[in-house]
């Protein structure tokens, strides 16, 4: 039977008790990570948020009565204990802050008994995820967990000490807003009082938060709650969060100042790790030519090298034919793979084509020197000597090349690089890597809709010089945007904004948009562009992915506590579900089955 813990109150949490406590009584409280039942002396693991503490129970110091509720202990049952500090009598458990210390309890109280949780709550479990997302809040439980979350809390505290001294205002915006039409889909909630409409849940504090600027308020930050309904992956979830900011008066070297002094004092203060400042920055071009991504990873080299020249006249039609077409030959250099079996290199032929690849040709050196290739025999010995040396190739190392689209060849040598920096162990978990992508492109061609789209969204400036190519050539145009990047993942992006009307209308127009399409769509912007708008900038971190990787997670769906699965559900809630006829009824909805649509 649970008993009550009135009169008791926990002077600390098991690993805050320390060596200058022995002899100290103390009470804690927590759950049973183990029980060991000796037959005259029982041993148990107290477990809570900050760590382990081993407790000891023997008749002399708890009575017949408490020893033998110490001896029903199961994992996972809530107590409270009373006792004493001592030096650890038996072993010394050195992977446990509390390893020299423990409590002879003096008193037991059982709050609350607990099943045979469905699996063991201990870190690093093993357990499917499927089952850890059913019982998420035993799941969350774990130690790893726990470190997790911490970490976090203690990431948005200092975010907000950090702006709050830089003059940052934190200001909560809209949940509730006009579904837009550019981006990622909306979710959608029905209005009761509005039969017919309905509010969309905000991809992003965009709209507002440069309003906010336009109403004087100079510096704004946020931590807000974010909704898109695409499809998920390792670091990406229906509902997120951001560190979100936008700042008057300013040009993108402000903004990029204080995210850098921001980034190296939080890393420093959670991690202890050093930031060297200014962080390093590459144009999107650059990015693109040398790591195939926008999202390079720096902790290793093997770079894309552009052989097009090289390779123009020789008589392989794979390498020329791309080129006749407007493309590129690239290639890879990696070193000391040349010895790879073959079977080794078909499997990375497939993953190349995995990604638009029609093949990849490869090129291995052999330790004597001689070449082994998948088309030597097209190319004279000249041209393969030429094409090794512009890859800087030794003996010992496998030459990787794709021919195709710029696009295609970027996105098959960038993830090919990943690839195989995974398979060569070339990736530091300690190593932190920072860089800033900037200028990119803004406008993109899609062929669905047959017109450009902003590659980031429609009130990014663009670059002063290239005004005059919106008529001539939109896709060369470059934005005032910038990216930082950490170890190939986006931590954050942001750009400096259209203030002026004139600009923004023309970027509609580029858009495809009519002025009263635009009108339509963000008129309450627009309006308040004519009454006085300061040059602005901002930038939005995903707090999740910044966790993930500060933690070493492996995915967000760790660091965030109630995450949702690949199809967007919560196995726990059982999230999303249906609803009632009459709630349906009062909102003027009504569900047509797809058999009945096609009717």
């Amino acid at each position: 039977m649970a008993e009550s813990m009135v009169g008791l109150r926990r002077t600390c949490r098991c690993a805050e008790v320390t060596k200058d406590m022995i002899g100290r009584e103390v009470t804690l409280m927590g759950w049973v990570q183990k029980s060991r039942n000796k037959g005259r002396i029982v041993f148990v693991d107290l477990r809570d948020r900050s760590g382990i503490m081993q407790l000891i129970f023997e008749t002399t110091d708890v009575g017949e009565e408490g020893f033998e509720k110490a001896g029903r202990l199961r994992s996972e049952f809530v107590i409270a204990v009373v006792g004493r500090v001592e030096k650890r009598s038996g072993a010394v458990n050195e992977n446990l802050a509390t390893g020299e210390l423990e409590v002879r309890a003096t008193e037991l109280r059982i709050l609350s008994e607990a099943q045979t949780p469905p699996f063991p709550v201990e870190e690093n479990s093993k357990t499917k995820d499927e089952v850890r997302l059913k019982y998420r809040y035993l799941d969350l439980r774990r130690p790893d967990l726990q470190r997790n979350l911490m970490l976090r809390s203690q990431i948005a505290a200092y975010t907000r000490r950090f702006f709050t001294e830089e003059g940052f205002l934190e200001v909560e915006t809209p949940i509730l807003n006009k579904s837009t039409p550019e981006g990622a889909r909306d979710y959608l909630v029905p209005s009761r009082v509005h039969p017919g409409s309905f509010y969309a849940l905000p991809q992003s504090p965009q709209i507002f938060k440069q309003l906010l600027m336009c109403s004087g308020y100079d510096r704004y930050i946020q931590i807000a709650r974010c909704f898109r309904d695409e499809d998920l992956r390792a670091d990406r979830q229906p509902e997120f969060t951001q560190i979100d900011m936008e700042l008057s008066f300013v040009d993108v070297e402000e903004v990029i100042d204080v995210n850098e002094r921001f980034l190296a004092g939080l890393f420093k203060e959670v991690l202890d790790v050093e930031v060297p400042l200014p962080i390093p920055r590459i144009t999107w071009q650059e990015a693109m030519d040398r790591f195939g991504s926008d999202k390079p990873d720096l902790r290793f080299g093997m770079e894309l090298v552009d052989v097009t020249e090289v390779v123009r006249d020789c008589d392989f039609a794979v390498f020329s034919g791309a080129i006749e077409g407007g493309g590129s030959v690239r290639g890879i250099n990696a070193k000391g793979q040349g010895a790879m079996p073959r079977k080794k290199i078909d499997k990375l032929v497939s993953f190349a084509k995995d990604f638009g690849a029609k093949g990849l040709a490869y090129l291995s050196i052999q330790e004597d020197g001689s070449l082994k290739s998948s088309f030597g025999k097209f190319m004279k010995e000249e041209e393969m000597a030429a094409l090794v040396q512009a890859m800087d190739g030794e003996a010992g190392d496998l030459l990787l090349f794709a021919a195709d689209k710029n696009p295609v060849v970027w996105d098959v040598l960038g993830n090919l690089r990943l690839e195989l920096a995974r398979q060569m162990e070339l990736l530091n978990g300690q190593e932190y890597r920072f860089v800033w992508v900037t200028e990119f492109p803004l406008l993109e061609w899609s062929e669905e809709e047959n017109r450009y789209t902003a590659m980031h969204h429609p009130f990014t400036m663009l670059m002063e010089e290239d005004y005059p190519l919106l008529d001539t050539d939109p896709g060369k145009v470059r934005a005032k945007a910038y990216d930082i990047i950490l170890n190939g993942t986006e931590l954050g992006g942001g750009s400096v904004r259209i203030f002026q009307s004139e600009v923004q209308e023309k970027m509609f127009e580029v858009l495809g948009f009519t002025k009263e399409a635009a009108y339509e769509q963000f008129g309450f912007l627009l309006n308040a562009f004519k009454y006085g708008v300061p040059p602005h900038a901002g930038l939005a971190y995903g707090l999740d992915r910044l966790v993930m990787l500060m933690t070493g997670a492996e995915s967000i769906r760790e660091v965030i506590a109630f995450p949702k699965m690949k199809d967007a559900s919560c196995l726990m809630s059982e999230a999303p579900n249906t609803v009632s006829e009459a709630q349906l009824e009062e909102l003027g909805i009504a569900l047509v089955s797809k058999d009945e649509e096609r009717e």
